[in-house]
């Protein structure tokens, strides 16, 4: 009798991981768990998220009658995202440190460690699929559940560490993938879905900075120059952003309409802000480095294909051509607060092509909402 294919699945403690072990088990693979803590400091509460997730997946894999392990990758975090993430804030922009995390940690140091286990492949709960090509390359493919894709956090994810990998969800709606939870008594079928920064948790953001970056309050002024209030540190603040700028009330300024940023000053420490009007925070283009190609660089030095600028945003149309290390991407439509140190992600129909971060971006002196 042929031995099965053994599956190291990436457990998180929640219902997406969960199911994903589940369907493994089902087609016949010898599915393993594996736990990864990535960070280790408490939460504002006093209590550390990743216990009462490693108690999740404990329940769950005994459910299931599989083994599991757990790996401390805190270390290389800190050193691979961490550190790029504090730097990031510091210069005044906005990172997104889980498209880094998938690649430094997830199909990284968690794939060598889940071929040390005897792994032909590795699994995660993540909402995409795959097509590994019969001349060796590996296709990144949009989710069936638009709503949850999440091919946006898996653009820097190389050639190499997309080999052997499975996407058990891919094919499934998160609806199907509850209920097949409740169905199976896995004690994750109802557990709230994580969102935000993975290593913050449900703390304050602010409050978290604070603890690793010196705060720079400064003032908050108009594109005109006019003083209008003051700011607590321009890493706290993003591109569009209404809330919380204590704004208001302003001589000269009728009360209709809301402020709102639309771009920060780092060398003279200023947060520039704009009222009503959002002109000024449409730009028609942007500059891209760092681009990671799925499967591999377009013959074509200029082509037309479509983009994201950030997760939760639809697909857009774009003219994309290529400058030495650089991405010039020319939107079809100007598009709103495209943000510095965020992710330009690029699509050809199902097919995610890959993606890079945004440096700059250009024309918003002449862009409209036409």
């Amino acid at each position: 009798m042929q031995k099965a294919k053994r599956v190291v699945v990436g457990m998180s403690g929640g219902v997406d991981s969960s199911v994903a072990a589940l369907l493994l088990q089902r087609q016949g693979y010898d599915v393993v768990g594996l736990y990864m803590i990535n960070w280790e400091e408490e939460g504002e509460n006093g209590c550390c998220t990743a216990e009462q997730d490693y108690d999740d997946v404990r329940r769950v894999c005994n459910k299931l009658g599989i083994p599991y392990y757990t790996v401390n990758f805190a270390k290389e975090y800190r050193e691979r995202v961490f550190s790029y993430f504090l730097q990031e804030y510091a210069r005044g922009r906005t990172p997104n440190p889980d498209v880094l995390c998938n690649r430094e940690i997830k199909f990284g140091p968690f794939k060598e460690y889940a071929q040390k286990l005897g792994a032909d492949y590795i699994a995660t709960g993540h909402y995409c699929d795959i097509l590994h090509a019969a001349d060796g390359r590996h296709y990144l493919l949009k989710a069936a559940d638009a709503g949850k894709d999440q091919t946006y956090f898996l653009n820097q994810v190389t050639q190499a560490q997309l080999e052997g990998v499975l996407f058990p969800l891919g094919k499934m709606q998160k609806a199907q993938v509850r209920a097949l939870a409740a169905e199976c008594g896995l004690s994750t079928a109802k557990k709230k879905d994580s969102t935000g920064i993975c290593f913050i948790g449900e703390r304050n953001f602010r409050n978290f900075l604070r603890s690793y970056l010196p705060a720079r309050p400064g003032k908050i002024v108009t594109e005109a120059g006019e003083e209008v209030g003051e700011h607590i540190g321009l890493m706290y603040y993003t591109l569009g952003q209404r809330r919380g700028l204590n704004v208001g009330g302003v001589k000269g300024h009728a009360e209709e309409g809301r402020w709102f940023v639309v771009r920060k000053d780092m060398e003279h420490n200023l947060l520039v802000v704009s009222h009503g009007d959002e002109t000024p925070l449409y730009s028609r283009g942007c500059t891209v480095s760092g681009m990671n190609w799925i499967p591999c660089p377009p013959a074509e030095r200029e082509f037309a294909c479509t983009a994201k600028f950030r997760y939760r945003q639809p697909e857009q149309g774009v003219r994309v051509r290529l400058e030495g290390e650089l991405l010039h991407i020319d939107f079809d439509l100007p598009q709103r607060a495209v943000t510095p140190g965020q992710y330009a992600v690029l699509y050809s129909g199902e097919k995610c092509i890959g993606g890079g971060v945004i440096e700059q971006t250009f024309g918003a002196e002449v862009a409209g909402k036409n």
